[in-house]
This record gives structure tokens, sequence and C-alpha cells, in this order.
């Protein structure tokens, strides 16, 4: 028998496994903090004996290495991958015993040109018939992984490669075979959204667009809806296929009020950790806010010019910690400093900064005035092609830093689709001067709150 454990990282929209017959172990995709691993094998009380990866990854630094040579397990890479380190090769119908268990490798390209599925099954059982498939970004749940994150040279080629991956897999393995992607839930590794925690084989044969649709159809279904990715992953690859060693996540040096205004003032970020309604109450000026109860590392990791020192202000040090933690799987190792407490505290003598908070319903009253407020609207172009507030500004809010010249002055109120995102760019805006309200309301309120919406034509999605 089988035992697949997965482990949930939702700030990145990802997961790792481990899988045992109750003895032995092996771990697929690991996250760069595997002590969460480690605490798992030992909780099931086995060995881990191989680590597997399905690919080089693009949105998260991996802990395969660091782990395989912590436990002394063998690393499993596919051999065609150019790495600067010592691992296993594997190649497509490779077979590798694990314990009583037996894993077939499949390449299944189309996340990348090296991408690895791994076929798993119990020798003697059903004549080793796989039970399991460890699918990487290759087949997820109702969706497949984007084909474009190695760049436009090779989206074409890898669209269709996806399509081609998915129809042998389902070719190759029986129904029954559950189905486990590291992408899905949630990451931007996803072409489209997918939907479901779990799946088979069977079921993606039924409800998978690479599986239901022609092969063009796909292809062109999915480039339509490709929209864009964190910034941050184009330091992924690079740190993945050079080898990256164990985190440190010991905590960084305490700063005082002092340490703190000198690293605003020389350009530094100085990450509040607070929710959007805390920090927009009152917060050290200067100081951005990243509420780690929303997609954290991924928007901090889109926006921050890359290589910027970062310091971390935190109601704990426990959510110092836990964000500490959350950056490391993208990369950003050391937090050049801490401290916790309250933002009084942070500030010193020095007066705080806040800024108002509102809703639709407000944002309709201000509207229905002599001098209404403009309205920025942070969404992605894909959100904002189903209705828009009309006469709103629209910069994504991947493209806010970039694009500030073109925010207007006055007063402006920032909304998205539920309120993190906004709170994100009027903390940004508010460091710059901006006269900002932060709208803290599902963007589903506004029609009902009296905010006139429309529908836009191609030409006002990018306006």
């Amino acid at each position: 028998m089988i035992t697949v454990l997965p482990l949930e990282t939702p700030g990145l929209g990802d997961r790792t496994y481990l899988a045992h017959d109750g003895e032995v172990a092996l771990v697929v995709d690991p996250q760069r903090d595997y002590d969460r691993v480690l605490a798992l094998a030992e909780q099931a009380g086995v060995r881990i004996t191989h680590v597997f990866e399905t690919h080089i990854h693009n949105d998260y630094v991996t802990g395969g290495l660091a782990l395989a040579r912590e436990v002394g397990a063998a690393y499993l890479v596919n051999a065609d991958d150019e790495v600067s380190y010592a691992r296993t090769p594997v190649r497509d119908g490779d077979e590798i015993a694990v314990g009583a268990m037996t894993v077939r490798v499949l390449h299944t390209p189309g996340h990348t040109h090296t991408h690895l599925s791994y076929a798993v099954g119990i020798g003697g059982e059903d004549d080793g018939a796989p039970v399991a498939v460890f699918t990487g970004g290759s087949l997820l749940y109702g969706a497949t992984g984007r084909p474009d994150l190695l760049g436009p040279d090779h989206t074409e080629t890898l669209v269709h490669a996806q399509w081609h991956s998915a129809r042998r897999l389902a070719e190759a393995l029986p129904d029954p075979t559950a189905v486990y992607p590291t992408h899905g839930f949630g990451s931007f590794c996803s072409a489209t959204p997918t939907s479901g925690e779990a799946s088979t084989i069977g079921q993606e044969k039924r409800t998978n667009p690479a599986l239901t649709h022609a092969e063009q159809d796909y292809v062109d279904q999915l480039l339509a809806g490709l929209d864009a990715f964190p910034a941050y992953y184009a330091h992924m690859g690079p740190a993945n296929t050079a080898g990256p060693g164990a985190p440190d996540l010991s905590p960084p040096a305490v700063a005082d009020p002092a340490e703190l205004r000198r690293r605003i003032d020389a350009g530094e970020w100085v990450v509040d950790l607070r929710d959007g309604t805390a920090f927009a109450a009152g917060h050290l000026a200067g100081s951005v806010n990243f509420g780690l109860r929303g997609q954290f590392a991924t928007y901090l990791g889109w926006l921050i010019p890359w290589g910027t020192p970062v310091t971390l202000l935190g109601d704990t040090a426990a959510d110092v910690a836990e964000a500490q933690r959350e950056l490391v799987r993208i990369g950003i190792d050391r937090p050049a400093a801490m401290a916790t407490g309250d933002p009084q505290q942070w500030a010193g003598d020095d007066p705080l900064a806040s800024f108002p908070r509102a809703t639709f319903a407000d944002l309709a009253a201000a509207l229905d005035t002599e001098t209404p407020p403009t309205v920025l609207d942070v969404r992605r172009d894909p959100e904002r092609a189903t209705a828009f507030i009309p006469g709103s500004a629209h910069v994504p809010i991947h493209q806010v830093l970039d694009r500030i010249a073109e925010i207007p002055d006055g007063p402006l109120w920032v909304h998205c689709a539920g309120g993190y995102r906004a709170g994100i760019v009027a903390a940004l805006l508010r460091t710059r001067g901006w006269d900002v309200t932060a709208v803290d309301d599902a963007f589903a309120h506004a029609a009902d709150s009296g905010v006139r919406l429309t529908t836009p034509t191609s030409e006002d999605i990018t306006a």
C-alpha cells in the first residue's frame, strides 16, 4: 500500500508530496523550508531515501538538494537539465525502486522542455500498475501548467507539447490513478484556474481541456487566457540550477527606531506585516504593507526591486518568523532586520502616518459629488475584462512602480477585487505623497453598492 501525504504551501499555491510504503519514503518537489518534510516523515515513522524533482522550478527555490544531502537520499533530476551539482540523472522510461514502490519516469514537456512526471505503484500488486502519478506542472486539476515561463521563443513549442503530454499520461495510466500536481492551488504556474482538491486520470479525461479539446482549440484557448506572472520568477530557475543550500531561518537582528528610519531613508523596504486595516489606521511613515494573511511572498517578490534589503515589522516574533519562512521560498534569504510590537514603538518620537479605508458604498457616495476622486483599478487585465468603473484609471498592481508617473495626482481611491492588493498599492503610494483611500471591499459588492459599472472593449482593458 502506498500512502501519499501532501504538504501545502498556500502562499505560493503549491504542494510537496511525501509518499511511503510504511517504511521507506520518497519526496516530490520539496519547498526550500524542507524541515516541514522532515517533520512529516518523522510523524509517519518513515525514512526518506529518494527526492524527485519534476522540473527546474520557476516559482520557488527548491529544498530538494539540501534535503537529499541532509538525509543521505538520492536526488533525482532530469539528465538533460544542465545543473551545477551532482545528482542522480533520470530519463523517460527509467524505473526506480523505492522500498516496495516502483517509480516510472515519464517525460512530459510543456511547462518546461525537460519536465518529468513520476508514476508510482507497488511491485507485485496488480503487476505493479501505477496507483499515483506526480505530475508537477503538467496535468493539473482541470487545467495544465503554463507554457510561457521560459520566454516567448519557447511558448508555441511548449503549449503543443503540453497537450501531447497530457494525452500521454491519459493513455499510459489507468483511470483510477490518483493525480498529484505540484501547481494549481493558486499558483501563477497554472495556465488557467484549477478546480477541486483531488482527481484521477479518469476524472481528468472527462473534465480537463487538454483531454477534451482538439489540440488547436486547447492551444488557442490557453494562450488567450495567459496573463502576467510574478517578476521574481526570473530568479528562480538560475537559483535552482545552481543548487540552493539549506535556508537560514534564525531570527534577524532587532532594529530600533533610529535604524528603521535610516533604512527607510536609504530606500530599503521596511515591510509591515499587519493586516491592511491596522496598517491604514497608523504605521511607521515610509513603511509598506504586505499583510501575512494574503499572498504575501508572491506580491512582495513581484513588486520589490530585486536585491533591495527587507526589514520585517510584526506584532510578534512568530509573525516575523512566518514571513521569513515565506521569503526564503522565493530566494529572499535573510531579512536585514526586524522589529516587533506596535507602530508607535517603531516610530519612536516621530508621528505615525495613516490613510482612510472605505467600502464600495462609500466610493459610490464620493463619486456622486461635485469633486469626485480619481479611481485607480489595480486588478489584472483579465479581471478588468469582466467589468470596470467608468472613468477609472487602470494600472495592474505589478506595474504600479514602473508606471508611477501615469498615476493621477489629487485624491485617489484604490480598489482591486477584494481589498488586499488595494491596500498594498495604497501603502506604496502613501509613501510617495499621494492622498489615498484604500477600498477594502469585494468588487462583487460594487454594483449593489451603487457604483456604476460597464463592460470594457479591448481598448478599455489596457487604458
